[in-house]
């Protein structure tokens, strides 16, 4: 058996607001009843209703105040809210509506006419909640399948050879063998953890306070370039892929965080390398001046990205063809970087082509500090 849904009426009229319950009480809600804004706060805070129908023109604290007021609390922001009011005038509605409220209702008003927009408006809400949970869910299980993988990836290198190192007798090779790849297994697994921890400060605004704290002056972009080429030579090499970068010359002073950038780039460098899939290939990095900002471009000829997931990519947790490209990763690190051209007031967009290749560009604006 399912709950009535409840509904706060924020009206100060007496008699307005017990003729609004006994409509809404008949139809087989739940009704809370508050005489003006303050009321309606700590109401919300006892019981968090499903809708809420609230006059204008109240004391203490008027409708509109009382809507920003529920807005801003992250708790009660889904909360549908309907202004129900003696104000007619087109300036008032149509003020109403651009705070966001999901109706309208100008008294006289025929008592069917609310019993229509609550329903529609509850409707509504369970339908977004229904939404909202079908994708937390389908989030969370993309988490979970790729962590699982992630971590127990480089945990059956690391664990494995651990057992091989304790079981037998090792020639000098096999012990630098085994060595190599307990290495390798234990940088991956730190470097997941360092990206998820990256990932977290991101959402929760740390950060943006490193940002703060440490943005400098920086015009040396052939340096942090040959930087993040130098980084991934070896890796480039195994891939047979040829690094190339394309620095504009005079390009003016601006203020950034040069680390996050670097790493910023060093991810996409990365990627681009990844996605040749050892077939041999180019990866070009450009960095120009462009509409009042710095272009920095990471371009390859890999495999490219399909047209219908390129609205995804940047999304946290989100792989392409999972199966197919078994090396991508956790499907953090564009989202990381989307995050660090952000911080800095920038953006970040990609161009690809299924089998062609793919072009990153992050443009970051020229900040005087």
């Amino acid at each position: 058996m399912t709950s009535q849904p409840c509904i706060l009426v924020v009206e100060d009229d007496m008699a307005m607001a017990g003729g609004i319950c006994d409509v809404l009480e008949l139809a087989g809600y739940a009704v809370i009843v508050a005489h003006h804004g303050r009321e309606a706060l700590g109401a919300i805070a006892r019981r968090q209703p499903d809708l809420i129908v609230s006059d204008i023109m109240m004391p203490e604290m008027d409708g509109y105040e009382l809507f920003q007021q529920v807005r801003s609390n992250p708790d009660w922001v889904m909360i549908p809210f309907i202004f129900l009011t003696a104000k007619g005038q087109k300036a008032d509605i149509r003020f109403g509506k651009t705070l966001g409220a999901e109706d309208y209702l100008v008294k006289p008003f025929d008592w069917e006419d609310l019993l229509v927009a609550a329903r529609s408006r509850l409707e509504r809400a369970q339908s977004i909640r229904k939404a909202s949970q079908s994708e937390l869910t389908t989030l969370k299980n993309r988490i979970l399948n790729t962590l699982s993988h992630e971590f127990r990836t480089p945990l059956t290198y690391i664990t494995g050879y651990t057992d091989l190192l304790q079981e037998q007798d090792l020639s000098p090779d096999q012990l630098r063998q085994f060595l190599k790849r307990l290495q390798s297994g234990s940088t991956r697994l730190s470097r997941l953890v360092e990206d998820f921890l990256f990932l977290v400060s991101l959402e929760v605004g740390e950060a943006q306070m490193a940002y703060t704290l440490q943005r400098d002056r920086f015009d040396e972009w052939a340096a942090l370039i040959e930087s993040v080429l130098k980084k991934h030579h070896e890796k480039a090499t195994a891939y047979k892929v040829t690094l190339f970068m394309d620095v504009a010359p005079d390009i003016p002073e601006t203020t950034l965080h040069a680390g996050y950038v670097e790493d910023a780039v060093s991810r996409l460098v990365d990627n681009a390398i990844k996605f040749t899939l050892g077939r041999g290939g180019t990866v070009h990095v450009s960095v120009a001046q462009q509409n009042g900002g710095v272009r920095i471009s990471v371009k390859d000829d890999g495999i490219g990205i399909a047209e219908e997931d390129l609205p995804k990519i940047f999304e946290s947790f989100h792989q392409i063809d999972r199966e197919t490209y078994e090396q991508q990763g956790a499907g953090v690190g564009l989202s990381i970087v989307k995050g660090i051209a952000e911080l800095h007031g920038g953006r970040i967009t990609a161009a690809s082509e299924k089998g062609k290749g793919s072009t990153f560009s992050i443009w970051l604006p020229l900040v005087q500090d």
